[in-house]
């Protein structure tokens, strides 16, 4: 199978100030999983001869698949703390280089003073610029916020992505092709049938955070401000997005993939997911479990696989460790270095803690393109609000963004559904 690591290392690259703690995680991360290694073939052995494993080598195996956990965990936290830029002032632009924005952002933020927002929203004409509503943040920030999302968001790490000005971004596809055939050289030639149209609509849906900070921190110049904001807001806008893209309503929050119809791989149509199970209610099949996993594979057409990537979340993951191929060889395997993705059977593993754990009916496992698959829509402008009254002495900075969310290419995505 095709090894797609390389595609994704970006997402997760490791700057040169941290590249000796990421080796020496890594280090670790290979050490972990040749001791899970030895475990597990204890273990199966212990189960071939006697029917089960001793109970302190169960226990065994689960510290050692933790620990596994805890330093994929690491090798990421370093790939995130990397892309982010120091909190001092000095290592971005003087105030004399500063756009006009950013400047009357920074009087906002820091003292409360409008004016000068207020008179460039009157010159932009711009909408939903009163007090109540908050002002827009400037490009730098912004920029700011969608780049961090990108390295905490597993799913925009790995899914396509639209920037829009308008609150719903339509994108036509269509339902049925023009007619074609083969003629001969001196033939007719009929008129074709016009294809039908159809279009998907991903609103941009109301994120919000709001951090606290206390007026010390706003009055110390040697804080970049920006950088506070966007470092503050990112983890819950990560969170919350996340969750929104995996299990989302498309009503109040954009639609999740796991939330469109599903149905069997053999009966798949345009605007259903489809599925193939594993025979078992709740489980892996007892013998050669790893053997769904590669109906999985190919349920997706080749076009798709080149750049396909698995999703689920680390207790799957967990589970999935312990499987081996016909040839005695383990399907999992972990990052070959600290920039990459562990993969399973060549393809990269993407951990989603949003994904379902493994249960009676749950699609618990994804596999897909998921840039081909699913689209992430950011409405343009961060709209933040500032509020010194209501928890004082705190001030607190209600900030929001608009983001959407769908499933754009149905035949994109497969799922592993748990069930008979």
């Amino acid at each position: 199978m095709t090894d797609t690591t390389n595609a994704l290392e970006t997402k997760v690259s490791i700057a040169p100030a941290d590249a000796a703690e990421a080796d020496a995680a890594h280090e670790r991360l290979m050490r972990a999983h040749a001791a899970f290694i030895e475990a597990n073939d204890e273990r199966l052995a212990e189960t071939e001869t006697r029917g089960t494993a001793d109970a302190l080598l169960e226990e065994k195996l689960t510290r050692i698949s933790e620990a596994l956990d805890a330093q994929e965990r690491r090798l990421h936290e370093l790939a995130r703390r990397a892309a982010r830029l120091p909190l001092s002032a000095a290592a971005h632009a003087t105030p004399a280089e500063e756009d006009e924005r950013k400047t009357a952002f920074e009087h906002y933020v820091r003292r409360g003073d409008a004016s000068r927002l207020q008179r460039l929203e009157e010159k932009a004409l711009s909408a939903g610029s009163a007090p109540d509503g908050g002002y827009l943040a400037h490009d730098e920030l912004e920029r700011r916020v969608e780049r961090l999302l990108a390295d905490a968001s597993p799913i925009r790490a790995v899914a396509g992505h639209r920037r829009i000005s308008a609150g719903v971004y339509r994108k036509p596809f269509a339902t049925t092709r023009a007619a074609t055939g083969w003629v001969g050289e001196t033939a007719a030639r009929p008129q074709t049938a016009t294809p039908t149209l159809a279009e998907l609509s991903f609103p941009a849906m109301e994120l919000y955070a709001m951090p606290a900070a206390t007026q010390t921190l706003l009055d110390d110049a040697a804080v970049d401000i920006s950088q506070w904001l966007a470092e503050e807001v990112i983890t819950a806008f990560a969170e919350q997005e996340t969750d929104a893209f995996v299990n989302g309503d498309g009503i109040t929050r954009p639609q999740g993939f796991l939330s469109v119809p599903v149905v069997d791989d053999t009966t798949w149509s345009w605007g259903n997911l489809g599925r193939v199970k594993t025979g078992v209610d709740g489980a892996f099949p007892a013998s050669n479990p790893s053997d769904v996993l590669i109906d999985l594979v190919y349920a997706l057409k080749s076009g798709y696989r080149q750049n396909a990537v698995w999703m689920m979340n680390r207790r799957t993951q967990a589970e999935i460790r312990k499987f081996k191929d016909a040839n005695g060889d383990y399907i999992w395997q972990p990052a070959a270095s600290p920039n990459a993705r562990p993969t399973l059977m060549g393809f990269p593993v993407v951990e989603v803690e949003n994904m379902p754990d493994i249960g009676i009916g749950a699609h618990a496992i994804a596999f897909g393109d998921f840039r081909r698959g699913y689209l992430v829509v950011d409405r343009t402008g961060v709209r933040v609000l500032r509020d010194p009254f209501t928890a004082k002495p705190y001030v607190l900075f209600y900030t929001t963004k608009r983001v959407g969310g769908g499933v754009q290419d149905f035949a994109a995505i497969k799922l592993l559904q748990f069930a008979v």
